[in-house]
């Protein structure tokens, strides 16, 4: 599976890249409105901006499966993870702004969906349920690290601009709460936000289980601090703006591994 990326640490970290894929599988484009629209909602390089992470000893675990096919950070049963709010699905069939994302009438149907999930989404959560088993087999806590970004401004899913770093612990079920308050510290200076319209996608709820040692949580980054939301889209890489916030990210991942080594508490 090339589109499945597995990168082994030995460091009792994993970060998961669950949104920063654009491909499409070419059988799917024919039902859509256009690739552009397909890619558009992207966590752009968020891989990349973690690259770094390898050095630390972390494992990483991306897929590079656009979000539009299937979304692996959504509930399969269906439910939403913010009832009440504008979100987006597990297939999603509207982008953030709410434009179509099909052609009328090819909307993925139940069955579509099924053939998805177990071409995609399984394959996804095996590999990321494989690799949180091998590192508690080997450290008595470790945490799973969420890593996404959004533009700063989505009218449909937030009000105003979004805060540079957004941390979700599912209101502080995901993980301990010591965890939380490093992960916040390291971000000081920034702006940042805690539980906020952000508090943690699928992966961060279904794997965090802090009484088993497992300490889930979701970073959620506004694109500014990386990248040029005002240029044209999808955007480029930006070298110089990454390079200013990776020192901070690399604090965040240290900080974790603080905690899950016991040094915080």
């Amino acid at each position: 599976m090339d589109w499945l990326s597995v990168n082994p640490g030995e460091a009792p970290i994993i970060v998961s890249v669950p949104h920063a894929g654009t491909d499409v599988p070419e059988d799917l484009h024919v039902s859509l409105v256009s690739l552009e629209l397909a890619r558009h909602d992207a966590d752009f390089f968020v891989d990349q901006l973690y690259e770094f992470a390898a050095e630390l000893g972390a494992t990483i675990v991306r897929t590079a499966i656009s979000r539009t096919v299937i979304d692996v950070n959504r509930d399969p049963s269906g439910q939403s993870l913010y009832p009440g709010q504008a979100t987006t699905g597990l297939c999603p069939e509207t982008s953030f702004e709410g434009t179509s994302l099909y052609k009328p009438g090819m909307e993925p149907d139940d069955a579509e969906v099924a053939r998805r999930r177990a071409c995609f989404f399984d394959p996804f959560h095996e590999a990321l349920s494989a690799q949180i088993s091998r590192l508690r087999r080997r450290h008595s806590r470790i945490v799973l690290y969420d890593a996404h970004s959004i533009l700063s401004q989505v009218p449909r899913l937030f009000e105003g601009e979004l805060p540079q770093f957004n941390i979700g612990s599912f209101d502080g079920r995901s993980c301990a709460p010591s965890l939380t308050e490093g992960v916040a510290a390291a971000c000081s200076g920034y702006s940042t936000a805690v539980n906020g319209r952000f508090k943690g996608g699928w992966i961060t709820r279904h794997y965090g289980d802090p009484e088993n040692g497992v300490h889930a949580i979701q970073m959620e980054l506004a694109m500014r601090g990386y990248l040029d939301e005002t240029g044209p889209w999808p955007p480029v890489w930006d070298k110089a703006r990454a390079e200013r916030l990776q020192p901070v990210l690399r604090d965040v991942l240290s900080a974790c591994l603080a905690f899950a080594k016991g040094a915080a508490q």
